[in-house]
């Protein structure tokens, strides 16, 4: 077990110092080693010793036994570690030596709470834009008292519990002196007034739940995920404070034939086994309406076109994203005896498929 410093030593006064040196001591060194405010890696044992010292040499019956019989005779106050010092713990010593006590302000003006809104729009009006409306409700100021919750042409009171600070204020005693807690009037409840004569309407809260029609204008290019801030238009403010924002969730309906990868448009075309082979001409969809491509001879499944600049404009920048045609040679599932011959004559003039290279 280590050896325990002299306690004088360790608050660095004399064997005859006053109440009042012994308490300056402890001040000045447990504010220099407190492990809030210190991080080396030993102030914390050197706070332990500090209170240690302390505790005995501002306790009278105790430093007298301490100068008589040295630390022997502290066995008992120590024997559990520095936790037997009570249930405070380091930090309530701390705070309530050096007025950590818990403050309370008159509250100010206070932005109002945000809103959310998730809305469905289709392919097209994603990729073009488009104007929605919405239905929403949420908290407004009362009309009728302007949000002061008082009934027109009357004002509020001042609470006479905390004369009108909206805090109360706690003088405590403690072995280190005085020191102050300021807590929360609870009959204000930090305002500072009281309503007397509430307003009819909203019931004194100076607020009332409202269903608002809001117009949304969506840019071209957004995509599911894609976030739209209207600021102001969420809950209103407490005293005085500004309202809070809308924001609005978008997800893309999906489309019957196009699906999206980024900015681009994929589109499978199907064809048939001729068209394949002899090429052709052929209409294909675009957001804009149809256009005509042509097939080459010869074509297989999975072959790509682009269409430039036929996909999806991008976002709150020029230009767009580019559409690409993938084909599909689709076998038929059923013939007719007519076509069946033809297939079956076909067959015998091309003989066994070859491997393409």
């Amino acid at each position: 077990m280590p050896t325990r410093r002299d306690y004088y030593e360790v608050l660095g006064i004399p064997r005859n110092a006053t109440d009042e040196e012994v308490k300056k001591a402890f001040r000045k060194l447990a504010f220099k080693y407190h492990p809030d405010h210190n991080h080396d890696d030993v102030a914390g044992e050197k706070f332990k010793e500090v209170n240690e010292a302390y505790e005995v040499l501002s306790d009278a019956e105790k430093r007298a036994a301490y100068d008589r019989f040295g630390h022997g005779s502290t066995e008992g106050f120590f024997g559990r570690g520095f936790e037997g010092f009570g249930s405070s713990g380091f930090g309530d010593i701390f705070d309530a030596f050096f007025g950590g006590a818990t403050t309370a302000a008159r509250r100010g003006p206070q932005r109002g709470a945000d809103l959310s809104y998730n809305i469905a729009i289709a392919f097209e009006e994603a990729a073009f834009g488009c104007e929605k409306e919405i239905n929403i409700l949420r908290t407004e100021n009362c009309p009728m008292c302007q949000s002061t919750g008082c009934k027109p042409g009357t004002k509020p009171d001042r609470c006479h519990n905390c004369n009108g600070t909206g805090q109360v204020r706690h003088i405590q005693q403690s072995i280190f002196g005085h020191f102050t807690n300021i807590s929360t009037c609870s009959r204000c409840h930090g305002e500072g007034r009281i309503i007397t004569e509430p307003c009819p309407q909203c019931r004194g809260t100076g607020k009332e739940k409202r269903q608002c029609r809001i117009s949304i204008k969506i840019p071209a290019g957004v995509d599911t995920g894609t976030q739209i801030r209207l600021s102001g238009e969420g809950h209103a403010g407490e005293r005085g404070g500004s309202p809070g924002n809308l924001y609005i969730s978008l997800a893309i309906k999906q489309h019957e034939v196009f699906s999206r990868d980024g900015d681009d448009i994929i589109y499978e075309l199907p064809i048939n086994f001729a068209q394949a082979a002899l090429g052709a001409e052929i209409e294909v969809p675009t957001l804009e309406g149809e256009i005509t491509i042509k097939v080459p001879a010869g074509s297989q499944t999975g072959q790509v076109f682009k269409l430039k600049n036929k996909g999806i404009p991008h976002l709150h920048k020029r230009g767009r994203g580019d559409q690409f045609v993938t084909l599909n040679v689709v076998t038929p599932d059923s013939l007719t005896k007519k076509q069946r011959q033809l297939f079956e004559e076909l067959a015998e003039t091309l003989g066994p498929a070859q491997k393409r290279s």
